[in-house]
């Protein structure tokens, strides 16, 4: 990928109100105007540099969306209070009652409960689909598809989506592909690889910190625009506005992602390779025993590695909890959701961030109960991780001691 989106994003520049580096947060649910009509052409989305109402937009908002336009390469953006605000949000906005939707089978809990439950109430029909196999995607395609919709890399099985080819798939049924690209900012390019709409969580590793919840979606103008419409648009009828001192702060973390996005993916491809040698069933695009090796290395921008997402099967829910505890307590990381934090977190996805999967389809998607999800941190020194994670498995029985320490 040529894209340089880190540059992209260093590259914007706003002076706050003083001459702060930083620009001035409008802490202000309401704007004046020195004339009725400014309000009123405010209101019809006719003028540019005004602000009528925070939950229309804000300058803050404002800021924090242009970085997303840019770490996208999209000519838009808009912020929400959640990732769920944002999908939500698109999904609604492009669908009517009695259209269907095609989507990936594994997907981030919230979203599939939001599109397995929620939507019928609309007559919305949906089919869940290996987003892997083209051919089952583009038979799935009937003509009240209005949509195509999976994550680059999949929640949480990290499957690798195929962007190129859906978006061919996409533009040949007339109709947008809409990425989730929360697991792998700045690693994938989403827009650039032909993806119409794509959808972040910035929760997760765009805020990095683990202190706050919001989202974002980047398109086309129009989209966002449309998003943001007074009179039908879900955005902005829905009320899942992002506050403006989190976009500030969310603006000022993004420039740090290029460095930490590194960091974690060297951390956790280090992690992977040292497990899958002391023969654990490891997940991670970077490892050639992943089946979407070759097509993460033919979309990925290398820079960035393979991000920071990797799963462990230690074979049931009991050696998972036991382990994710004893981790916890030998200060490894935390038995948490989320992902994108300095410390490596870590969870049971099928009785967690996936719960609202039945257990049932669970287990045909090869959802293991002792999946865990790990997102690794930026360790200093992951060799001390390493064997850190390695004691406790083999304090639980999980790893022999007599297999040599690499």
């Amino acid at each position: 990928m040529d894209y340089k989106a880190s540059e992209h994003i260093q590259d914007l520049q706003y002076f706050g109100e003083f001459g702060g580096v930083n620009p001035s947060i409008s802490d202000s649910s309401t704007y004046t105007f020195l004339s009725a009509k400014t309000m009123f052409d405010t209101f019809e989305g006719n003028t540019e540099g005004c602000y009528l109402y925070s939950r229309h937009s804000s300058p803050s908002n404002l800021y924090l969306g242009e970085a997303m336009a840019q770490l996208e390469g999209t000519e838009s953006a808009n912020v929400y209070a959640s990732g769920m605000g944002a999908i939500t949000a698109v999904i609604l906005q492009l669908c009517d009652s009695g259209d269907h939707i095609v989507c990936s089978r594994t997907i981030y809990g919230g979203t599939y409960a939001f599109l397995k439950n929620f939507v019928k109430k609309f007559n919305i029909d949906v089919s869940f689909v290996d987003i892997t196999d083209l051919d089952t995607v583009e038979k799935s395609i009937t003509p009240k598809t209005k949509m195509i919709y999976c994550e680059a890399i999949s929640n949480p099985l990290l499957e690798v989506a195929d962007i190129r080819s859906l978006s061919k798939i996409a533009k040949k049924n007339d109709m947008p592909l809409i990425v989730d690209n929360t697991f792998s900012p700045l690693t994938i390019n989403a827009a650039q690889l032909g993806a119409d709409i794509v959808v972040h969580s910035l929760t997760k590793f765009i805020n990095g910190s683990s202190d706050c919840v919001a989202g974002a979606v980047c398109g086309t103008a129009d989209f966002c625009l449309s998003l943001k419409d007074v009179n039908n648009g879900a955005g902005m009828l829905l009320g899942s506005t992002l506050d403006s001192l989190r976009a500030a702060s969310i603006l000022k973390n993004m420039r740090t992602l290029h460095i930490r996005i590194k960091k974690h993916s060297e951390n956790a491809h280090y992690l992977a390779k040292q497990f899958e040698k002391d023969g654990l069933k490891v997940v991670y695009p970077g490892l050639e025993s992943h089946s979407g090796h070759d097509l993460m290395k033919s979309q990925m921008n290398h820079e960035y590695g393979f991000g920071g997402m990797l799963t462990l099967d230690v074979g049931s829910v009991e050696r998972a909890n036991a382990l994710m505890e004893l981790m916890q307590k030998e200060k490894l990381g935390y038995l948490a959701v989320s992902l994108g934090f300095y410390k490596t977190l870590f969870s049971a996805s099928g009785t967690s961030t996936s719960s609202e999967i039945p257990e049932e389809e669970q287990k045909e998607l090869g959802l293991s109960q002792g999946l865990i999800r790990f997102s690794i941190g930026l360790d200093n020194d992951i060799h001390k991780t390493y064997n850190t994670m390695r004691s406790c498995m083999e304090k639980l029985d999980i790893l022999s001691p007599e297999t040599s320490l690499t």
